[in-house]
């Protein structure tokens, strides 16, 4: 009995052994970034792979703040990510609920097309958002900019809301229908709050991936430096001689600082909209 026990306590030990050392590894190279941020240039080329500054300089960030317009850069990210979160959740969920519940011609046509545009890279598509946004007159504008990231690359969360509502008893929808709800009142009052995890990982995954994205505020954002974001403000700071590197680690500690804080205290609802999405 005893030398169960011990057996037990050993094999958990060891696996809390292996995991906290795989989280140190994992967490190095943000820890070093961090550090970074605070390091002049002499220090951070002398000490390349130290943790602790010498002294903490905040110049770095001042300035990356300030002279690097990254106060201009973090307000369009934030107003960029808010309605293309918005906009993509509203899409997607009203998407996921009429591909889900409803029956027609071509449905499995329809499906297999929006599978078979997952493993589409964004760089295929990125010429006829470039042309449509130019088209409508937005180009190198925060609304262009709010448009192509909440109508690129949405089709996992329209599955995601497609199968938890194919999963739903079609009662709900004939009491609604007793009650006198129409097709929108039934979507928006009754099948959507039941939707809650689902759409709780929509908001997180895609303020994490609008927050960070690069390419298409790149591309939409080269005639207008005023309406970039913070992804691509960091790129600037990469010149054709040199690279400003303690300037890079502190632009990109400011950057992901945010999502951090956000993923800190929503990731048990990240965590419930993943096993529910995975349960239905």
């Amino acid at each position: 009995m005893n030398d169960g026990k011990t057996k037990k306590y050993f094999f958990t030990g060891l696996t809390h052994l292996i995991l906290i050392t795989i989280a140190i590894f994992w967490m190095y190279p943000f820890a070093w970034m961090l550090s970074a941020s605070f390091k002049t240039q002499q220090e951070f080329f002398a000490n390349r792979l130290s943790l602790i500054p010498e002294t903490f300089n905040l110049d770095n960030i001042i300035r990356v703040w300030s002279m690097a317009n990254f106060g201009v850069y973090f307000f369009n990210t934030i107003v960029v990510t808010f309605f293309a979160v918005i906009l993509a959740l509203i899409m997607t969920s009203m998407a996921g609920y009429a591909l889900g519940r409803y029956d027609f011609v071509g449905k499995r046509l329809v499906i297999g097309i929006l599978v078979g545009s997952i493993t589409l890279p964004i760089v295929t598509t990125i010429i006829p958002v470039y042309e449509l946004i130019r088209s409508l007159g937005l180009l190198g504008t925060r609304t262009g900019l709010i448009l192509a990231q909440a109508g690129s690359g949405k089709v996992i969360f329209l599955l995601l809301f497609a199968g938890f509502f194919n999963q739903l008893p079609k009662e709900l929808e004939d009491a609604a229908n007793i009650d006198g709800c129409g097709f929108f009142r039934t979507f928006s009052a009754i099948m959507l709050p039941l939707a809650k995890p689902i759409a709780t990982t929509v908001v997180i995954m895609e303020t994490i991936w609008s927050w960070n994205s690069f390419m298409v505020p790149l591309v939409l954002t080269l005639g207008n430096p005023a309406s970039r974001t913070l992804a691509v403000g960091l790129f600037a700071f990469r010149g054709e001689n040199t690279v400003d590197w303690t300037g890079i680690a502190a632009g990109a500690s400011i950057s992901v600082f945010p999502i951090i804080i956000l993923f800190i205290f929503m990731q048990r609802y990240f965590v419930e909209g993943i096993a529910g999405a995975v349960k239905s």
